[in-house]
């Protein structure tokens, strides 16, 4: 187990309380496809499946869900999540992203939410290619480096954009979409969250490695920078129970640009 499945296995019961889930980019998607008649979808990365089961909510059942991630652990949390709700067309893969053992030109949608900078992002390009059907949909959100640079922890948490190298610039996606012949980029959307919090609140969040990043830092190396981040916030803010600043991501779309032909269901 490397240090990133580590990471996820020790946070996977309590992720979906530590992550925030906006409903924008959800909403977003909803529109550009929501007079499809039955969408065949994977999540890939989908950890516990914050935004991909809301989607799924939001369609009314016209939607086939798989739900792919290395990770076991934040499977069997979200096989939980589902069973409690009246979600019933889902499947659970357990896959990297390199080798996704799907059929190709099987599905009609692929969602990465939060998950693309954890991904060999032109192996990975390559694969959607091979995946989604004539007329696809492919939705990337995340956030990028300068986004990150300027949250509360790129701005305060000492050392946190230094070690977030992993994320991509909308650019350099962008490029790299560019390479993989059928795929067309088609938008970016931008998006702004107003966020509050108190210092207790953020304290527990960096303790539980919300974000991975965390998970790059040495035992000391934490220590010293969850001290320096809370005098730094004590010194910034005035009110500690009401710390306000904004999150931003993006939401990028792409889709196959062949002509259909015989469209293909997915093959198990």
């Amino acid at each position: 187990m490397n240090a990133l499945s580590k990471h996820f296995t020790a946070i996977a019961e309590d992720y979906c309380q530590l992550r925030s889930t906006e409903m924008a980019p959800v909403d977003y998607i909803y529109r550009l496809i929501k007079n499809q008649d039955k969408i065949f979808a994977a999540d890939l990365g989908c950890g516990c499946g914050r935004y991909s089961t809301r989607l799924y909510q939001r369609l009314h059942g016209r939607i086939v869900l798989y739900c792919v991630d290395y990770n076991w652990d934040m499977l069997r949390q979200l096989s939980r999540f589902l069973q409690r709700h009246p979600i019933s067309n889902f499947y659970l893969c357990q896959s990297d992203a390199n080798n996704i053992p799907f059929a190709d030109k099987s599905l009609d949608m692929i969602l990465i939410f939060n998950a693309i900078h954890h991904f060999p992002l032109l192996n990975f390009l390559k694969e959607v290619s091979r995946l989604l059907r004539p007329q696809g949909w492919l939705f990337i959100y995340t956030r990028t480096r300068n986004q990150n640079n300027r949250n509360i922890w790129g701005k305060f948490f000492p050392l946190f954009a230094d070690k977030e190298t992993r994320l991509y610039e909308v650019q350099e996606i962008k490029g790299y979409i560019k390479l993989i012949p059928g795929l067309c980029f088609d938008n970016v959307k931008n998006f702004r969250f107003n966020k509050t919090a108190s210092l207790d609140r953020l304290l527990e969040l960096a303790r539980h490695h919300h974000y991975s990043t965390f998970s790059l830092y040495s035992q000391s190396q934490f220590k010293w920078a969850l001290h320096l981040f809370e005098r730094k916030i004590r010194e910034h803010f005035p009110d500690l129970n009401n710390i306000t600043w904004q999150n931003e991501n993006v939401l990028l779309s792409v889709r196959k640009n062949e002509q259909p032909k015989n469209k293909l269901r997915f093959q198990k």
